[in-house]
């Protein structure tokens, strides 16, 4: 960019740009914190507004993420994943190179609701078993998956810790996939949701509900929740 170029450029877009040229220079790593507004704002002599309006911008992009009461962090490349697949999340993020870890958050059985009763053929109330877990990839929380899980096909579900194998795995195991269905909608999420993503209760997700068969019957029903700004879903024929 020339002097003459540079200088026409609104001041917040040169910002964006010196900021991705370091972090594609490696000055921050994937997961690493980026400096504050306030820092920023001094070094380049700026208001911190114009800063703000930088760092939105690139978080839009998925370029950083931003996690509540903590500061911005740069974000790992976008996620691609299809529709098409059931895919363990931990073999596709191994893929990617990058490292794997989860927080196990509740598992439990639960009473089911009349309308639960109706998906899994059981009588409302009987007992269905929870699982609530954050995928994380490079540190970075990239998934809250709330699971239900039919107790007839996998009766030792809870007693499975999932630090090393993720539900996705286990079931896939003792209860093989014989069908899925899906739903994908854009969703604000409450409170706990944004809090387990390190997102803002502002920042739209990307709200897969996923529920699969085994023989005649529903295996589970997973709601997966991703955050929009880390997250496409892609598909084909």
């Amino acid at each position: 960019m020339t002097s003459a170029e540079k200088s026409a450029t609104p001041r917040y877009q040169q910002i964006k740009q010196d900021l991705l040229d370091r972090i594609a220079a490696k000055e921050w790593g994937i997961g690493e914190a980026i400096p504050p507004e306030q820092t920023l704002a001094r070094d380049f002599g700026v208001a911190r507004m114009t800063v703000n309006r930088a760092l939105q911008e690139l978080t839009q992009a998925g370029v950083l993420v931003r996690r509540r009461g903590s500061g911005t962090y740069v974000a790992p490349p976008r996620v691609h994943t299809s529709l098409l697949q059931i895919r363990n999340i931990a073999d596709e993020i191994a893929e990617r190179g990058h490292r794997y870890d989860s927080a196990l958050l509740r598992l439990e059985s639960v009473p089911a609701s009349a309308d639960q009763a109706l998906l899994f053929g059981i009588e409302t109330g009987a007992p269905l078993f929870r699982s609530v877990i954050v995928h994380r990839e490079n540190d970075v929380p990239i998934q809250v998956e709330d699971r239900l899980v039919n107790p007839e096909v996998a009766p030792h579900y809870l007693a499975q810790r999932f630090k090393t194998q993720t539900p996705s795995a286990y079931l896939s195991m003792v209860a093989p996939l014989a069908g899925a269905h899906y739903t994908v909608e854009a969703r604000l999420p409450g409170r706990e949701i944004a809090a387990h993503l390190a997102i803002s209760t502002k920042d739209p997700c990307l709200v897969v509900l996923r529920t699969t068969r085994t023989e005649d019957r529903v295996a589970s029903q997973a709601e997966l929740w991703h955050p929009g700004q880390l997250y496409q879903l892609t598909g084909g024929v």
